[in-house]
């Protein structure tokens, strides 16, 4: 499987503070299945000051460590941005880190803010889509203003956008309402990708062979291995993966 959504670089935003906290983290992570995986730490101007060039340092460190270690994984870089004012000066000055490219855009993990569906999100969403950057908003079954109005995701999806839910809410950790909400957006034919947004092995754990077992059952293998390999690999511009239901 492919993990577009994970925080395991230390000591740079709330996923793991040590080295060696991160490379326990992604040994768990490879032992989920996954055998590609994003690193995606935390963009928020004011909070979490990481910036493209900022995590490329990071990410060669302890993609360094993961190799040395000989873990049966293959780490990519990029970035879960929130939804701010100041992430277009970030784009400006090339700093935002994407994805990949796919069908002519930048792939960008896109975080609204959790409690609310915020004024002018979609006249941002719409200014990232004509500079070539197509959001995959991330774990909006989180957000409570989703929570209380699916269909609130409806104007983004129809813009380009795509969804990215939680491995954990897929099987409920994340609570009835996050579960429900999920469901919804996959029926309603929303849903993109499914990734673990990893922090740490307590409360944030890797969760991406549960999230895979229970979509094969509830919607069948195919549908579970587009949401886990070919849908991933498609927005991260990576080649297309054989089916684990092959």
């Amino acid at each position: 499987m492919i993990d577009l959504h994970a925080h395991l670089l230390p000591g740079i935003d709330d996923g793991p503070a040590t080295v060696e906290e991160a490379l326990v983290l992604a040994k768990a992570c490879a032992e989920t299945g996954v055998n590609e995986l994003f690193v995606t730490p935390h963009v928020y101007p004011g909070q979490w000051g990481n910036t493209r060039s900022s995590i490329a340092r990071e990410f060669a460190r302890f993609d360094f460590a993961v190799k040395r270690l000989g873990l049966p994984i293959t780490l990519h870089m990029a970035g879960e941005v929130r939804l701010c004012d100041d992430i277009f000066e970030l784009l400006g000055e090339g700093e935002l880190p994407f994805l990949g490219r796919c069908q002519g855009f930048d792939s960008l993990l896109l975080e609204l803010p959790d409690g609310q569906v915020p004024v002018g999100a979609e006249r941002a969403v719409r200014h990232l889509l004509d500079h070539k950057v197509r959001p995959i908003i991330v774990h909006p079954e989180r957000n409570k203003g989703v929570m209380e109005r699916p269909e609130r995701m409806r104007g983004f999806v129809e813009m380009g956008c795509v969804l990215q839910l939680t491995a954990a809410s897929v099987v409920g950790e994340f609570g009835a309402a996050a579960l429900r909400t999920a469901q919804t957006l996959i029926d309603e034919g929303w849903v993109d990708v499914v990734a673990s947004d990893a922090h740490n092995l307590r409360g944030r754990a890797p969760r991406m062979d549960a999230a895979r077992a229970a979509l094969g059952k509830a919607y069948g293998p195919a549908f579970a291995d587009e949401l886990t390999m070919h849908g991933p690999a498609r927005l991260a511009g990576l080649p297309r993966r054989q089916s684990m239901a092959a």
